[in-house]
C-alpha cells in the first residue's frame, strides 16, 4: 500500500460502485495541494454553499477525494480513532523495509497519515465527478433518470484494509431530472450514439453510518450538472428538490 502519492487526490479517483457508474480518473496531489482544494473550489466549479448546521458547521469541500481520504473522513465524522500503528506497519514502505531503516519508515508513513487526518477535520462537503447512462425518456412522467443517484446506489472506496461507501441521502429525488417533451428532445439529440453521460456533484455530508470493516458516509445531492461523455457538452444543471 502506498500512501505519499495517493494521500490527498485533488482529481478524481477510480472507484468501484454498485451502480452502473464508476468515478473518473484523474492524477494525484500532494498533501498541501489537497488542504488548498479543501479551502477553494475548482476553476469554473459551482459555489460552494453555506455550512451544514447538522454537521456542526463544517465547511470545507474535498474535491474528487481518493480511497484512503474517504476512510480518514469516516473515521473524523464516526469519532473512531484511527488505527494509526496498524496503518503504519501495513504500510508496503514499512513492511518490506531493511531492519535499520523500519523506524525512518514508520516516522515517515506516521507523519503522513496524521496529514490526511488533520486535511478532513472540516470537510462537510464533497465534489465529486461519476460517469453514468442516461435513462430514456419517460414521456408521462415527464422525465429521465440517473442509476448513479438511485437510492440504492453507492460509491465504494477501499483503502487501508478498510471499505467506506457513499450513499445519497436523496437519492429518490436526486434521481430525476424533469425536463418538458421540448427540451428532452434537444438533450436526446445531442448524442451521438448511446446515452453516456458525466456528472459533477456537489454533496453535503448529513450522517455516518459505522461498520464492521468500515461504514457508510451518507450524503445529500445538492446540485449537479450534466454532461456528455462524448463532446463534453453540457446537457444540464439540476437542483434536486428537498
Amino acid at each position: 500500500m502506498q500512501l505519499i502519492a495517493a494521500m490527498l487526490a485533488i482529481g478524481a479517483c477510480g472507484k468501484e460502485e454498485s451502480s452502473p457508474a464508476s468515478a473518473v480518473a484523474a492524477p494525484s496531489a500532494t498533501v498541501a495541494a489537497q488542504a488548498s482544494a479543501a479551502a477553494k473550489p475548482a476553476v469554473g466549479a459551482l459555489p460552494a454553499p453555506p455550512a451544514s448546521p447538522a454537521l456542526g458547521g463544517r465547511t470545507g469541500e474535498l474535491v474528487n477525494p481518493d480511497e484512503s481520504t474517504m476512510v480518514f473522513l469516516y473515521h473524523e465524522l464516526a469519532g473512531i480513532p484511527a488505527p494509526l500503528p496498524q496503518w503504519v506497519e501495513n504500510d508496503n514502505r514499512v513492511t518490506f523495509a531493511p531492519g535499520p531503516e523500519k523506524a525512518a519508515r514508520r516516522e515517515q508513513v506516521l507523519a503522513e497519515i496524521q496529514g490526511g487526518l488533520a486535511v478532513v477535520r472540516n470537510i462537510g462537503f464533497i465534489r465529486l465527478t461519476l460517469n453514468d447512462q442516461l435513462s430514456d425518456y419517460d414521456a408521462a412522467y415527464g422525465e429521465f433518470t440517473l442509476r448513479a443517484l438511485a437510492p440504492s446506489s453507492t460509491v465504494a472506496f477501499r483503502a487501508l484494509q478498510q471499505e467506506i461507501t457513499l450513499r445519497f441521502g436523496n437519492g429518490r429525488t436526486a434521481q430525476i431530472w424533469a425536463l418538458p417533451a421540448a427540451k428532452a428532445q434537444v438533450v436526446q439529440d445531442s448524442f451521438g450514439y448511446g446515452r453516456a453521460v458525466v456528472l459533477d456533484l456537489l454533496l453535503k455530508v448529513t450522517a455516518v453510518q459505522p461498520a464492521t470493516g468500515g461504514g457508510a458516509i451518507v450524503a445529500d445531492v445538492l446540485e449537479y450538472e450534466i454532461r456528455t461523455q462524448q463532446g463534453n457538452k453540457l446537457l444540464g444543471r439540476v437542483q434536486p428538490a428537498p
